[in-house]
């Protein structure tokens, strides 16, 4: 049942991928790499590596993908906007012709390493509480001085938006 769980999962994200590359509007390429990011999600899921899958839902496909399609909307990119991109499939082409033997090499490489057991295994690898205590009991300066550092950054953004706002504010008086 893992398995085609995981080919499930794999076809929705190679299908995301192309979707992306293959879309002329951005939105809809937006949404090409939400469905590749939330089926690379299920994988993480699939091996049980909890924290893994909660980041990539939570940060990727919640945090960046929004920040992506409000500024894709924020833009109102309209159709004629866009460049032109006569060569685009020939040039998807070439990537691709590229890319197999490379695909084919990596493969074999795989194919003659030594069997392993490759069941998931009931160690407490990908969870959340021991990637926690190492946060919190080993990193917990770097933690926080991050912490602070996007605190700044955010600060400094807002404080730049209300610059920008006033100045538009006193052109237009």
């Amino acid at each position: 049942m893992a398995d085609l769980i995981f080919i499930a999962l794999a076809f929705f994200a190679i299908t995301g991928a192309i979707a992306m590359i293959v879309y002329q509007s951005p939105m809809y390429s937006a949404l090409g790499v939400l469905v590749t990011m939330m089926s690379v999600a299920g994988m993480f899921a699939l091996l049980n590596a909890t924290f893994l899958f909660l980041v990539q839902i939570i940060v990727y496909a919640g945090a960046i993908m929004t920040l992506i399609l409000f500024i894709l909307m924020f833009l109102n990119i309209k159709d004629e906007d866009l460049p032109k991109e006569p060569n685009k499939y020939k040039l998807i082409a070439l990537g691709v012709a590229i890319m197999i033997p490379l695909n084919i090499l990596v493969l074999k490489a795989i194919s003659n390493l030594p069997s392993k057991d490759l069941s998931i295994s009931d160690t407490d690898f990908g969870d959340i509480k021991p990637v926690g205590l190492e946060l919190y009991n080993n990193w917990i300066i770097s933690f926080e001085l991050i912490s602070i550092l996007l605190l700044i950054a955010l600060v400094g953004s807002v404080v730049l938006a209300k610059k920008r706002k006033s100045k538009l504010n006193s052109k237009e008086d």
